[in-house]
Parts: structure tokens; C-alpha cells; sequence
């Protein structure tokens, strides 16, 4: 089983930069620059998502601390994050993480379905919460839905539509006799496992926070 890693007082610096950003204050859990944080630490976007709730709160003398050090004077801030990256190993996950057993649960799902493609499975999953507001009769490039998610995506529509029809193959209560033979077969069924037979309105609410990281 992978360990937590342990948090360091220096991601504090970190995560105040991303606080920090315009519009100042708490970020959404998955705004890209949460998500490559999350990432980089190895560590999920919730955790850090609480972590920066806890910054705007000011919650423990050692974060009022870092405020008053660093909450007016960015370039200050930007200096100490810089030293802090710049040292030895940190932008070497093998060096900086040595010893120390680690999970990319949730970073897979960031990170492309296969070399060379650009789909990762938070495409998929945004593309699956489309399918199930749609009709297999409106599951075509021409539809303003698919056009919408396509741009969010910067995908083209047919890409958007070629992933709706491995879900339909996928899906239980549509009968297929032939057999798929798609490279995207395999990546869309394990994301129908995951959130096929789930609450939809589960899966909509995931999505909706998943989409920021595409804005």
C-alpha cells in the first residue's frame, strides 16, 4: 500500500502563490494550476484544496506566520518558491521522492490514455457525462452540445463523437452482435466501469468541478 507522503512547511510557499493569483483567494480543486501542483507533490487535488482553505482561513499561527511574511510581498514569495524548487532533486521525482513509496492514482487520469494521444481519461470522463445527456441519434459533430465540449476539450467534434460511440458499444442496454476492434475500446471501459452504472447526477457534479481545469 502507498504511504501519504508528508507534508512540508515550504508547500505552504507553493500553494500561497496559486492563492495568491488573480482573482485572489481559494481556487477551484481542479483549476490547472492545482492539478500540476497536485502532480509535481504527488499529492491529490482534495488534499490541497483543504490545505488552501486552510491558508484563507489563516488557521494555525504557523500559516499567519508565512502571511504576514509573504501575503503582501509576492516577489518575496517568488523568491522563496524559486529557492525552494531549485533544490537538489526536487524537479527529480526519482532523487526528490527516494525511498518514499508513492501513488498516481488520480495523477493517470491527467495523463494520456497512450503515447502519442492526447486523450486522458478526464476527457473520457467529461465525454461520458455528455453521453448520458444525449440520444444515440444526437451523438453526431453537428450537435451544439458536442461542438460546445469539443472546444472545452480542443478537440475536434468527430473526436468528441468517436468516443461517444465506444461508450454506446460499452453501454449494457445497447445490444452489439460484432465486436469493437478500437485502440479506444479498452481506456472507455475502464471509465464505464468506474462511473457507467454510478449516479448520474454524481458523475455530473464531478464533471462540472473537472471542467475547470480546461478553462
Amino acid at each position: 500500500m502507498a504511504k501519504n507522503l508528508k507534508w512540508q512547511d515550504d508547500y505552504w510557499l507553493l500553494l500561497m502563490q496559486i492563492y495568491l493569483q488573480k482573482p485572489v483567494g481559494v481556487k477551484p480543486m481542479y483549476n490547472r494550476k492545482m492539478v500540476e501542483l497536485s502532480m509535481e507533490l504527488h499529492i491529490a487535488p482534495n488534499i490541497l484544496f483543504n490545505k488552501m482553505c486552510q491558508i484563507a482561513n489563516l488557521e494555525t499561527p504557523r500559516i499567519e506566520h508565512i502571511w504576514e511574511t509573504y501575503g503582501n510581498n509576492p516577489r518575496k514569495l517568488a523568491r522563496a518558491v524559486s529557492l525552494f524548487r531549485g533544490m537538489n532533486g526536487f524537479n527529480n521525482a526519482s532523487l526528490f521522492y527516494e525511498g518514499v513509496e508513492t501513488t498516481e492514482s488520480f495523477e493517470k487520469d491527467f495523463k494520456p490514455i497512450a503515447e502519442g494521444e492526447k486523450l486522458t481519461p478526464v476527457m473520457l470522463i467529461l465525454i461520458l457525462d455528455e453521453y448520458f445527456r444525449l440520444t444515440p441519434i444526437t451523438m453526431v459533430p453537428e450537435t451544439p452540445e458536442v461542438q460546445q465540449l469539443a472546444r472545452l476539450l480542443k478537440l475536434k467534434p468527430q473526436e468528441v463523437v468517436d468516443v461517444l460511440e465506444v461508450f454506446q458499444y460499452c453501454d449494457p442496454y445497447l445490444k452489439h452482435k460484432d465486436a469493437m476492434t478500437n485502440p479506444l475500446l479498452a481506456p472507455c471501459q475502464l471509465i464505464w466501469r468506474r462511473f457507467g452504472n454510478a449516479n448520474t447526477e454524481d458523475l455530473a457534479s464531478y464533471a462540472e468541478q473537472l471542467k475547470e481545469y480546461f478553462k
